[in-house]
């Protein structure tokens, strides 16, 4: 089967999501107050961390290196590696991580408003995971993956 477009868009999505992770997870690793992005340290006070650097590692890892991961699983279609970590038994475990993406950035912005202040940002990225899953989810995506 050939492989379709929306696979790419998909790809592109999934590319997006980890730049915009990479750039912001050094940026809060490198600067743990928050000023290289212009975040204040007070926006941390209803969160359990003192300072930055432990959530830019966890966007760094969750929203920028599963991405990439995800990404090699999508174009290679490998059914071996992480495979034990794949819910859908009948699909490629880069198509499930897909899935896992959409729902982890969107369960990270919910948190992030939970405990830090609002910004457009979060909006953005919340969209992104959305269209994430719209991406995956369309059937001949699906198809594509199935074994």
């Amino acid at each position: 089967m050939k492989r379709p477009f929306e696979i790419w868009i998909l790809v592109l999505l999934l590319a997006l999501l980890a730049i915009n992770a990479f750039y912001g997870g050094v940026s809060l690793m490198v600067a743990p107050d928050g000023s290289l992005l212009g975040m204040e340290p007070g926006w941390l006070e209803n969160s359990p961390f003192s300072d930055y650097f432990i959530p830019g590692l966890l966007l760094l890892l969750l929203n920028g290196i599963f991405p990439l991961l995800t990404i090699y699983g999508l174009i290679t279609r490998n059914r071996t590696w992480f495979s034990w970590l794949n819910i859908y038994r009948n699909r490629c475990w880069g198509w499930t991580f897909a899935i896992y993406n959409g729902l982890v950035t969107n369960i990270w912005i919910i948190v992030q408003q939970l405990m830090a202040e609002y910004f457009i940002l979060q909006t953005m990225i919340a969209a992104l995971g959305i269209l994430i899953l719209i991406a995956a989810l369309i059937p001949r995506v699906m198809r594509f993956y199935e074994m």
